[in-house]
């Protein structure tokens, strides 16, 4: 009989002990900080919702006349008549195997057309180095043009012009990279 009541007791008693310890572990326990972070997340969400953007974007396309167009950037952000994008890279290649390879600080896609600022090169597989402030590229038609001054080195020499122009001649396939405006040419043989 002795035995049962102390199973009883030990019933009730057991229980009690497990809530009394359970409720002083709360009670004691460190306060938690109210303003944690997650400590990895280092960008404004705030900034991020009110300025949308692009991480690495990349645009790919074919014109009428069958040049392919790459262009990728480090980010872009959508804007008034098109978008802008940072540190850029515009590959173009035509079918009958010129390339060309422009980069920029910063580009805009508006009108049909990639525009290329804050000093551009241009590397062509014919052997021509081109620096530009600004260049414009058609996606719809194989032309890239710059104005404002162009800064070339060539497979000849060194010149330097008001316009530049690569584009299809009249009536013909091949492409012409035609200057204009106060073209300096100096010849190395």
């Amino acid at each position: 009989m002795n035995r049962t009541r102390i199973v009883r007791w030990l019933r009730v008693l057991l229980p009690l002990a497990a809530l009394a310890m359970l409720s002083t572990l709360f009670l004691f326990s460190r306060g938690g900080d109210s303003e944690s972070q997650i400590p990895y997340a280092d960008v404004d969400a705030e900034a991020m919702a009110r300025d949308p953007r692009l991480v690495a974007p990349e645009y790919a396309g074919v014109t009428d006349d069958g040049a392919r167009l790459i262009l990728r950037a480090t980010e872009a952000a959508p804007g008034p008549g098109g978008g802008q994008a940072q540190d850029l890279r515009l590959d173009w290649q035509r079918p009958d195997g010129l390339r060309a390879d422009l980069t920029a600080p910063r580009a805009g896609l508006a009108d049909g057309a990639i525009r290329l600022d804050g000093g551009v090169r241009m590397t062509t597989s014919s052997g021509w180095v081109l620096d530009a402030r600004s260049v414009e590229a058609e996606t719809d038609r194989s032309r890239i043009a710059a104005g404002n001054g162009v800064k070339a080195e060539g497979p000849f020499g060194t010149l330097s012009a008001q316009r530049m122009e690569l584009a299809p001649g009249k009536g013909e396939d091949a492409l012409i990279l035609n200057f204009s405006g106060d073209v300096r040419l100096i010849y190395q043989p």
